[in-house]
């Protein structure tokens, strides 16, 4: 596991304030320490280390040259922000990283003036830094936004129509990319540095801005032409045509682990008066400077504890099948039969599990980049013809592409099916990636059938089921994790649209789960029977349409009816309020009680922890039912 170090340098470096105090000659050492030392912590804590190791130098570089925080550093998701966070006065807190109380995996406001704008969703940091620079211009501020955004990131639009808007104005923006999907040959890089400090520099740009002036004593046509060739001329060499198309002044690319390639681009940059946003193109390679990381297929993108020495993983215990691998297992079953199942994964196909499709299923596999929105829509065309799309994309990322689920799936009444993993609370990766909302933002669409798996062998069958609902769409919700351990099923079945299932008697108190917390539901059961409440326990199965027969035999048989789900207000339990109001099944004494996630953000703890905070563990479950019934603080007790 983790180790103690000898980091001399780091131990002086609190703030980037104490940095900048030290010699140019000493940041090599410094990053090594940085690296070491985020290496160290990683091991302990897991989280995403391939990324963050990747940003070492720039990290370094971009906090020596300029003056953070008045200048605003805005880092695009935020998991590669961890050496960020070390020097920016959060090392003494850094080991309770992605725990409980302790500081987040992203950037995140409330932690650190350091951190001017939160993330951990793609693509957002260049439209928050323009945001931060418009506004530092209305205040009379001559700072400088930062922003420093991956390639994979650019594969989203919203990079782009930020870009589009910032190329408009005359707004100091730096978009650093930070590329670490190409490499430069060392010949090439000693070049391309020589090119990135020319153009780079005031000599360059104010012969640039002179032979500018210059043409416009030129007729327009030839101002403009002279103008294009300039930019094509750079472009040609540097690789920066596009960029320069959308209003950027484009340098590199450069070597994002060499501080002599960097410090001078970076302070030419700083030093610039020209208006006008600029990108400068760093190459860096992920995991970089750990060879574990490295020759990882997925750089140690993200991890659990590990050997800091030797990178070897600890394994965690054997238990039952993740959510995410029963689903795309099943999934994969059901392509074998079935030629026109597609699977959609916006850049997540591990964290999805369609990797597994796409080895037996490549040409039916498609990954679109973080691009949700498409993502939808594309599978949207996919249906019109008859085929069988799966949009596999997590609840919080499906967020991004709601416009897409309403205007051309819901609306067309086209048959996308909809895979929503890491549904309910995620654990370590907190408030930025929880599944909070689907249930709401999809149950209010016409025609929508929405279901959610109790347990895994479940889930197989609502993948099947799924396959079978072929005139309108669905969703199906499972959360992240392992699943309960119970048997799996030899065949999977298709459940009957709208109906749940009983999988408890009793005649006083019905527990009606939709979700995973149907075995917190019979841990409740067990102590609300041992102080004399005979309980039913049902799954409800579908949020949407409701098993209204159900609903009404456990609202007419039972003295108590409780709702537990794991997502928040205007869901699952909105659909049977509405029911049981308009049939008239709450005017005869009925104990109605819904359990849903509180009206609060809850951040990074264990999922278990998590669900107690949000009062949806089982002792939760029984306090309610005493509670509706008068006896919470009696003399009655339970085991739970």
């Amino acid at each position: 596991m983790s180790k103690m170090l000898k980091t001399p340098l780091l131990d002086e470096v609190n703030f980037p304030a104490d940095l900048r105090k030290l010699k140019e000659s000493d940041l090599g050492q410094l990053a090594d320490e940085l690296r070491a030392e985020t290496i160290n912590v990683v091991s302990s804590t897991g989280g995403h280390l391939g990324a963050s190791l990747g940003v070492v130098e720039l990290t370094v570089a971009l906090h020596y040259v300029f003056n953070t925080p008045k200048d605003h550093l805005v880092w695009d998701v935020g998991h590669q922000a961890y050496p960020h966070k070390i020097i920016t006065g959060r090392r003494n807190k850094i080991r309770t990283l992605r725990q409980g109380g302790g500081l987040s995996g992203f950037t995140k406001r409330a932690e650190s003036e350091y951190d001017p704008f939160g993330a951990a969703h793609a693509a957002t940091s260049i439209s928050a830094a323009l945001g931060l620079s418009v506004a530092s211009g209305f205040k009379g501020l001559e700072n400088n936004s930062i922003a420093v955004i991956g390639d994979g990131s650019m594969t989203a639009g919203m990079a782009y129509e930020a870009m589009n808007n910032a190329g408009s104005m005359n707004r100091r923006l730096i978009v650093i990319l930070n590329d670490n999907d190409m490499s430069i040959a060392p010949p090439v890089g000693a070049m391309s540095a020589y090119l990135s400090r020319l153009i780079s520099s005031r000599y360059y740009r104010s012969l640039r801005h002179l032979m500018r002036d210059l043409a416009k004593k030129f007729p327009k046509r030839l101002e403009q032409a002279a103008a294009k060739s300039e930019e094509y001329a750079r472009g040609l060499v540097t690789g920066g045509t596009m960029f320069e198309e959308l209003g950027f002044y484009y340098i590199g690319p450069v070597d994002g682990h060499n501080l002599e390639h960097l410090l001078p681009v970076l302070k030419n940059v700083r030093d610039s008066n020209e208006p006008g946003p600029v990108l400068v193109h760093v190459v860096t390679k992920k995991g970089g400077g750990y060879p574990p990381a490295e020759a990882a297929a997925d750089k140690y993108h993200g991890v659990g504890k590990f050997d800091a020495t030797t990178g070897a993983l600890v394994k965690a215990p054997q238990g039952p099948p993740s959510y995410t691998k029963v689903f795309a297992e099943a999934l994969s079953a059901e392509a074998q039969t079935d030629n026109k199942i597609i699977a959609i994964t916006g850049a997540m196909p591990s964290g999805t599990g369609l990797d597994i499709f796409a080895k037996t299923f490549p040409e039916r596999c498609f990954d679109v980049g973080i691009a949700e929105q498409h993502a939808v829509t594309f599978a949207a065309g996919l249906a019109a013809e008859g085929y069988k799309p799966f949009a596999a994309i997590y609840s919080t990322f499906l967020q991004r592409a709601y416009d897409s689920v309403v205007h051309d799936v819901s609306i067309q009444g086209l048959p996308v099916r909809f895979a929503i993993d890491r549904a309910g609370m995620v654990g370590a990766d907190g408030v930025t990636h929880q599944g909070s909302f689907d249930i709401t933002y999809l149950g209010c669409l016409p025609g929508m059938v929405l279901m959610a798996a109790a347990d895994e062998a479940e889930l197989v069958h609502m993948v099947k089921t799924q396959v079978a609902i072929d005139n309108r769409p669905s969703g199906l919700r499972y959360p992240r994790g392992n699943g309960v351990g119970v048997e799996m099923p030899q065949k999977a079945e298709v459940l009957e649209i709208g109906k749940g299932r009983i999988t408890k008697e009793g005649n006083t108190v019905a527990l009606l789960s939709y979700g995973t917390r149907l075995a917190d539901c019979h841990i409740a059961a067990e102590s609300l029977d041992e102080i004399g409440l005979s309980t039913t326990v049902a799954d409800a199965r579908f949020a949407k349409p409701i098993d209204e027969d159900l609903v009404r035999r456990l609202a007419m048989d039972h003295e108590v009816l409780i709702t537990i789900e794991e997502g928040t207000i205007g869901g699952f339990a909105s659909q049977i309020t509405h029911f049981l109001a308009f049939n008239g099944l709450l005017e005869s004494g009925l104990k109605f009680r819904p359990m849903y996630l509180p009206d609060f953000y809850i951040d990074h703890d264990t999922q278990q922890q998590q669900y107690k905070i949000a009062g949806l563990s089982a002792e939760n479950i029984v306090e309610n039912v005493l509670k509706a019934l008068g006896k919470y603080g009696t003399k009655m007790t339970s085991s739970v």
